[in-house]
């Protein structure tokens, strides 16, 4: 398993080379059973996930960090391709799934309005699948307010489920 961070002035970039078919990592990606079981950093849980996984839909996910605090985001989507990728975008939001500033969770950082993150799914053959998030702040931002680690974290967790799958 590979993990690499490409360093751009443009947009944060984290990638990951998972050893299964790009159908498994889709439907740990996409089915809400499986993203309860990776929403959110080392550490985190995952107590609510409502997928509405189709473009104009929304999703409404909660992580639960160790001390107990929730976070919820809302998630929209913009375009789907079914196994290759999907852009959306992401926000805080309150438990019904309204948007809240960051500032409400004690964080800095602002999504960018009008900016979509991309998620691809590339077949690399002999089993192998390349997942690559393009997020909507710089690498430097995101580096500096933790999105990069909190994203390689969380594909950790997504390999765990990958792997499971794969047994299956």
């Amino acid at each position: 398993m590979a993990i690499s961070a490409v360093h751009e002035t443009e947009r944060m970039v984290v990638t990951r080379i998972f050893d299964a078919p790009r159908e498994l990592v889709w439907r740990a990606w996409t089915d809400p059973k499986y993203v309860m079981q990776w929403w959110g950093p080392k550490g985190f849980s995952s107590p609510a996930c409502q997928i509405d996984f189709r473009v104009g839909g929304k999703s409404l996910l909660c992580m639960k960090s160790p001390d107990g605090q929730e976070f919820w985001n809302g998630i929209e989507y913009h375009e789907i391709v079914p196994h290759e990728k999907i852009v959306s975008s992401m926000y805080f939001s309150d438990s019904k799934g309204n948007k809240v500033k960051p500032a409400e969770y004690g964080m800095e950082h602002e999504a960018i309005d009008g900016a979509y993150d991309v998620t691809l799914f590339e077949d690399l053959g002999n089993g192998q699948t390349k997942l690559t998030l393009i997020g909507n702040e710089t690498m430097e931002e995101a580096t500096k307010s933790g999105q990069v680690e909190g994203w390689n974290e969380i594909l950790d967790k997504v390999a765990a489920v990958v792997a499971e799958l794969a047994k299956a």
